[in-house]
């Protein structure tokens, strides 16, 4: 039988983005260097980030905080809609206004997106082959990470709706041999100073 080891998967949002969403801010830019500056104590074997250029350019920074790992491209890692749910999922009190949240981004993304989730989880989730642990890091959006959280958890296929992420925050999930996966921390932004935090996120949730 082929030996398994834990992974330690950390998943972060890209950083703040210019209003057109072309690639980051000044505020994006000093987001993704704090974090890089966080995670140079972390044996990361691998960053891996969506093809969007804010997700680019977030993991180069951080790669660059970090030398020696080199960011990787990974379509799976993009930005997406995971999961439509059907009516019948929903709580009856919130199903159109979640319904009609959702319908308001392209048609592509609805139809692509449950595919690249199924690839994002067979890539990035689930104990690795061989006896040691590793340690990868993937820069993506809200969306997938709110997918996989959810997935960890194993919460109903619709509730990754409602799971925020703030730009340049840190998760991390262990998924370790024989045992259910752990959400080992989420949304961490210790790393961040007050001004550079809950960006990304909706301000009636900012605490």
């Amino acid at each position: 039988m082929t030996a398994t080891a834990a992974r330690y998967l950390y998943l972060t949002r890209h950083g703040e983005a210019t209003p057109d969403e072309s690639g980051l801010s000044d505020k994006g830019r000093r987001q993704a260097v704090l974090l890089g500056e966080r995670l140079r104590g972390a044996p990361l074997a691998a960053i891996h980030h969506g093809p969007l250029a804010r997700a680019e350019q977030t993991a180069k920074l951080i790669g660059e905080q970090l030398g020696g790992v080199a960011p990787v491209a990974a379509e799976p890692a993009g930005d997406y809609i995971p999961y439509v749910p059907h009516r019948h999922e929903l709580p009856p009190e919130s199903a159109d206004a979640m319904l009609g949240h959702l319908a308001r981004f392209p048609a592509e993304e609805r139809e692509q997106g449950p595919g690249l989730a199924r690839e994002a989880v067979a890539r990035f989730t689930g104990p690795v082959d061989g006896a040691e642990p590793r340690h990868e890091l993937v820069v993506t959006h809200n969306f997938l990470i709110a997918w996989l959280v959810r997935a960890a958890l194993d919460a109903p296929a619709w509730r990754w709706m409602g799971i925020n992420h703030a730009n340049a925050a840190l998760t991390v999930i262990r998924y370790a041999p024989g045992r259910p996966a752990s959400v080992l921390f989420f949304n961490d932004t210790a790393h961040l100073p007050a001004d550079l935090r809950w960006t990304g996120f909706p301000p009636e949730l900012h605490i």
